[in-house]
């Protein structure tokens, strides 16, 4: 007889944004469960909804579109049995906050993940990290305020940083992951010539360009890794209060 860890905790996960990321981030939970058969490992059910509008473009439009879309998207996880939300997109979290405290059950945050993953890591002594990501979540201050709570530094490339790390940021999305890595090493080369640091991916396809960059996994905070263990972590809180 199969021995089922999870018997009550169902995750829905809020993908598409973009496709490859969500693929990698369901690889990340797998391996933050570490069961050794398939019955050990928590349900989930992936929405990957390729249809939401562009995060930054809204954000530097002020189109809430994102809002709307990913409410419905999230009632439809609720409507279909899911006992936890995890959305591996770290900008349109600036959307979802702004209407998460109505959906009724537990949501992983992955911006409070990333800044927990990055406080354990960053080395003592250190200022704090690289925040490598989308521009519209530096528009946003997604990731500044809660720093700022925490009296945590993160430091945040120029805009021509920026605009590199957008196109990085598309290449993944195309496929082209070669050049994106290419393009992540270099960027990468240039913030830690300024401040050795280590280095936030807080956008869900960076993980992908940091991963074909050849660069040490020793100084790379995954949003997507994360994201991940963070989820097991609830998980692990809640499946004795469902059972």
């Amino acid at each position: 007889m199969n021995s089922y860890r999870y018997q009550n905790t169902l995750i829905g996960v809020l993908g598409g944004m973009g496709p490859a990321a969500t693929g990698k981030f369901l690889l990340e939970l797998t391996t933050a469960c570490g069961a050794a058969q398939d019955q050990g490992h928590p349900r989930a059910i992936v929405l990957s909804d390729t249809h939401i509008a562009d995060r930054t473009a809204a954000i530097l439009n002020h189109d809430d579109l994102p809002l709307r879309q990913t409410r419905e998207d999230i009632w439809k996880l609720v409507a279909w049995g899911a006992t936890l939300i995890a959305v591996p997109c770290n900008t349109v979290h600036y959307f979802i906050n702004q209407f998460i405290d109505e959906v009724p059950v537990p949501f992983v945050n992955i911006v409070d993940a990333t800044l927990d993953a990055a406080q354990k890591a960053s080395p003592e002594g250190a200022e704090g990290a690289w925040l490598t990501c989308t521009r519209g979540t530096v528009e946003t201050g997604l990731y500044q305020r809660e720093a700022e709570k925490r009296h945590y530094t993160i430091l945040t490339p120029d805009d021509d940083g920026l605009d590199q790390l957008m196109t990085i940021v598309g290449e993944v999305k195309a496929g082209r992951l070669s050049d994106a890595g290419i393009h992540y090493s270099e960027i990468a080369e240039q913030l830690m010539s300024m401040h050795e640091l280590p280095l936030m991916t807080a956008c869900t396809e960076l993980p992908l360009a940091f991963e074909a960059s050849g660069l040490s996994p020793s100084i790379q905070i995954s949003s997507l890794t994360a994201l991940a263990e963070a989820s097991m972590s609830e998980i692990n809180k809640l499946e004795p209060a469902l059972s």
